[in-house]
């Protein structure tokens, strides 16, 4: 509806479609792709229903804190997809096992984990070699760079990488030619 009111009339609708007004569903009828399942949300439902070798995601992250908390936690259950989130001010994404972003010396670096991982690193001003990362515990929230470039790895999939904004580009480079996880989602369900 935001699209249409914008002029942009997007190829694709995917979702439960709950939330759609009768004239938006009137206008794109011929664009509609309905997944009637009420146990994900509308961006896990076009992320599992789309094939693109990358994705980026504009508009989930919302103003509603728990429409931003499953957007992330869809990150983390769809290891196997290249997909960054773009917000007014950051760049979020799941980090692949192995990434190198060019980056400004000082830009700011957050590592939030969303499941148990460790990892290693250069180029950070704290490294996060033998640190074991989870949830409940040790998160790298405002770390930053220290040279033009920073080198992650990570032992599990879980870690999210937040850059500001202006590593957009930078962020889509180096996701592009990272190598991404297996799938190794605990529920399987369609898609």
């Amino acid at each position: 509806q935001r699209a249409l009111a914008a002029g942009q009339v997007p190829q694709a609708v995917i979702g439960d479609l709950d939330s759609l007004s009768a004239r938006a569903r009137a206008e794109l009828a011929d664009r509609l792709h309905p997944v009637p399942e009420q146990e994900t949300t509308d961006f896990d439902k076009a992320l599992r229903h789309i094939a693109a070798p990358f994705v980026l995601a504009v508009g989930f992250s919302g103003a509603r804190m728990d429409h931003g908390l499953a957007v992330l936690n869809t990150l983390v259950r769809h290891p196997d997809r290249r997909c960054l989130v773009l917000s007014g001010k950051d760049v979020c994404f799941l980090a692949p096992p192995r990434i190198t972003l060019t980056m400004r010396p000082r830009a700011r670096l957050s590592l939030f984990p969303m499941a148990p991982v460790s990892g290693r690193s250069e180029g950070l001003r704290w490294p996060i070699d033998g640190l074991c990362f989870s949830p409940a515990g040790i998160v790298g929230t405002s770390n930053e760079a220290t040279a033009g470039q920073v080198s992650l790895s990570f032992d599990a999939p879980g870690m999210l990488v937040i850059l500001p904004r202006a590593g957009l580009r930078s962020a889509i480079e180096s996701l592009t030619s990272a190598p991404v996880w297996p799938n190794a989602r605990p529920d399987a369900r369609g898609g």
